[in-house]
């Protein structure tokens, strides 16, 4: 059985301990050591921690069953070791972890919201919590307390009970093993069975900051940082409102309202735009209208069209369709590459993509669409033959 010093002092950044067991599979050695201050990859739903043995990087930590198993990729010599984890992402676990305890303990005192669901992501934490919402208003109080309970510096600890002695403490969850149930207290204030490492005191934590929340499966999402996280955070939130407030010529305290005022600006341009585009697009469509030919009662534009977006003609097309008894062919030079688009008016019982069907066997073209509507892609060279192809199927029709 592996003596897993983190439970005892997280604190401990190096250890020398002794290789009881190694293994080499799939060239990677397996270890197993007397002792160890690595904890284990997601053992209670935490990330395992990083760090060396001899100066050799350990790339994963697992529990099996008494055991903790070392992986690196370089065989270690002897069977004296020293163990070194990365005391920065200990740190930021141990505020992250910890920083989740007092945050679903200030939750459920204060909304009666139980964590059913948690995780420690690379940059962010997350909480599920059984309420079926969260406002602005509720989310600043949850905050507010548990940074006050930050400040204040209440001690945490971590011991063992029995199943006994478990009817006098008011655990906030129960826990999920009958024996050696590792209970963390914050000083009075809350009792949760937990493995994971955690802080001496609420103040390491620094600070939490809750960065959003959303509905998810009935419940509340979550998501938060504390500590350095919440540091980095605030840090790059800092620099793009001073640089936007700079940008704009405002106060930083300013800048959402002058945001507010200029994206109701950008809203009307755009409405305008839109609206000349249209009239544009309706004027260029009446132009292609009075060049159309004529055949047994059906008008047809034929029209190679250069220099004009896709979805210009797409709306110039939709537009004109209004009209009875047109066929509209579009061939388009697109980055050298040919595009077809064939559209018809409601009114006529022609099954375009039965003639598309038909002609894309004769011509390598890629596309599809509907009995009223066709487009596709072809080599530049086919185009002109193609939409012929078109023009004199329809014509038949």
């Amino acid at each position: 059985m592996t003596v897993k010093f983190y439970l005892e002092n997280p604190y401990i950044r190096e250890l020398e301990a002794e290789i009881v067991e190694k293994k080499f599979i799939n060239s990677k050695y397996y270890i197993k050591l007397d002792r160890t201050i690595f904890y284990p990859h997601l053992a209670g739903g935490q990330p395992g921690d990083i760090g060396t043995i001899n100066g050799v990087e350990v790339t994963e930590v697992y529990e099996d069953k008494d055991d903790i198993v070392h992986v690196v990729t370089k065989n270690i010599s002897g069977k004296k070791v020293k163990l070194s984890i990365d005391w920065d992402n200990r740190l930021d676990l141990m505020q992250q972890h910890t920083g989740q305890h007092l945050l679903s303990s200030v939750i459920y005192k204060l909304y009666n919201g139980e964590t059913v669901g948690f995780n420690i992501g690379k940059d962010y934490v997350y909480i599920d919590i059984n309420i079926t919402d969260l406002t602005e208003e509720d989310a600043e109080k949850i905050e507010l307390l548990a940074n006050r309970i930050i400040y204040s510096n209440f001690k945490i600890m971590c011991y063992i009970v029995n199943k006994e002695e478990l009817k006098n403490i008011p655990l906030r969850k129960q826990p999920i093993v009958n024996e050696d149930i590792r209970i963390v207290e914050i000083d009075n204030l809350d009792y949760s069975p937990c493995c994971g490492t955690h802080l001496r005191y609420t103040g390491e934590i620094g600070i939490i900051k809750i960065r959003k929340w959303e509905k998810k499966k009935g419940n509340v999402r979550i998501e938060f940082v504390c500590g350095n996280r919440a540091l980095m955070d605030y840090t790059w939130k800092n620099k793009y409102i001073k640089d936007i407030s700079l940008m704009l010529s405002s106060k930083d305290i300013d800048v959402l309202e002058k945001f507010n005022k200029l994206y109701a600006q950008k809203e009307l341009l755009e409405k305008e735009n839109r609206e000349l585009r249209q009239s544009l697009y309706q004027l260029k469509g009446e132009n292609f209208f009075g060049e159309a030919q004529h055949n047994n009662g059906i008008s047809y534009i034929y029209k190679k069209v250069e220099n004009m977006d896709f979805k210009e003609l797409c709306f110039i097309a939709n537009y004109l369709n209004t009209k009875d008894n047109l066929i509209q062919i579009y061939g388009l030079n697109n980055k050298n590459k040919g595009q077809l688009y064939i559209s018809r008016s409601e009114n006529l019982d022609i099954d375009l993509l039965k003639i598309f069907k038909g002609i894309s066997e004769k011509y390598e073209i890629k596309g599809g669409g509907n009995s009223s509507t066709v487009q596709g892609g072809c080599k530049l060279s086919d185009l002109p033959n193609i939409m012929k192809d078109f023009l004199n199927t329809l014509t038949r029709t």
